[in-house]
């Protein structure tokens, strides 16, 4: 796997644990740690947002 493919998987997977963490116990620790709605945390939400649709797009036609 290319290194672009390890960070849009670490970033699906950091994207996914935080949801997790909203579902469960209504914790958002991207907001706890850089601000609730900061820039910093608007820019990470988007990067993970892209990387999701990155994984998918690489790995819709793989069998």
């Amino acid at each position: 796997m290319s290194t672009f493919g390890w960070i849009t998987f670490l970033l699906v997977v950091i994207g996914g644990l935080n949801w997790g963490l909203v579902g469960f116990f209504n914790f958002d620790l991207v907001a706890t740690l850089f601000g609730d709605m900061s820039t910093l945390t608007r820019v990470i939400y988007a990067l993970v947002g892209l990387a999701a649709l990155y994984e998918l797009s690489t790995r819709w036609g793989k069998k």
